[in-house]
């Protein structure tokens, strides 16, 4: 059985789930509350399960218990653990490709806007709200415009040709985000096109933020 403390709004768990979901195995999920009693992940019970303080934590209890922090590590432990179906490409090139564009989302744009960010430009540098929204607007535009460039080479296909796989588990959750904070997408035709793609799929509706048992 696999585990997978989580958060409903966390977008790096979000990606996990659906990459759980794309391959089609069954887990369960611990909720872990980012904001309630001071944020869970500081406890000391989570803190000895993952030291990062951080979601998610995927523990695999079919291979001793092992417990793997950060949303890429995971996503490369299931690939390489269930690799059918494949949530990446089987040639050199592409699958390079999608992994260039999951980084830049999950590296340089991500980590800029997530919620301890935020919650230190409020708390620690007063930063009022517009100020706060306007500097998490600024790097999910500069990122979303590369990564709609990048897109390029995929000619309206999804990563996988008819199929999505790891830079969809990727993208859906930053675009929900963006939403989140009102980011115009107009400029991105090819990113929304390839999300329509997606919503329609149980992969993606299965692990939706709304829809999760700690969804508030």
């Amino acid at each position: 059985m696999l585990k997978l403390y989580s958060y409903w709004r966390s977008s790096a768990a979000y990606r996990v789930r659906i990459a759980l979901n794309l391959k089609g195995l069954p887990y369960q999920q611990v909720p872990v509350h980012l904001v309630k009693d001071g944020g869970q992940q500081r406890s000391a019970d989570y803190r000895a399960l993952n030291p990062q303080q951080l979601v998610p934590l995927l523990v695999d209890e079919g291979n001793g218990d092992a417990r793997i922090a950060q949303s890429l590590a995971i996503l490369e432990y299931l690939e390489e653990v269930h690799p059918t179906p494949a949530l990446l490409p089987a040639d050199p090139l592409q699958r390079a490709r999608v992994r260039a564009l999951a980084l830049h989302i999950a590296c340089d744009v991500h980590p800029l806007n997530n919620l301890r960010v935020l919650q230190y430009l409020s708390t620690e540098l007063n930063l009022g709200e517009q100020a706060k929204n306007a500097w998490y607007q600024h790097w999910v535009h500069s990122g979303l415009t590369a990564v709609e460039q990048g897109l390029s080479v995929f000619d309206g296909r999804l990563s996988l040709g008819e199929r999505p796989g790891y830079l969809e588990a990727y993208l859906i959750p930053q675009l929900y985000n963006a939403r989140r904070f009102n980011c115009d997408l107009a400029a991105y035709p090819r990113l929304l096109a390839m999300a329509e793609r997606c919503d329609s799929l149980a992969a993606f509706q299965q692990a939706a933020p709304e829809v999760q048992p700690d969804a508030q």
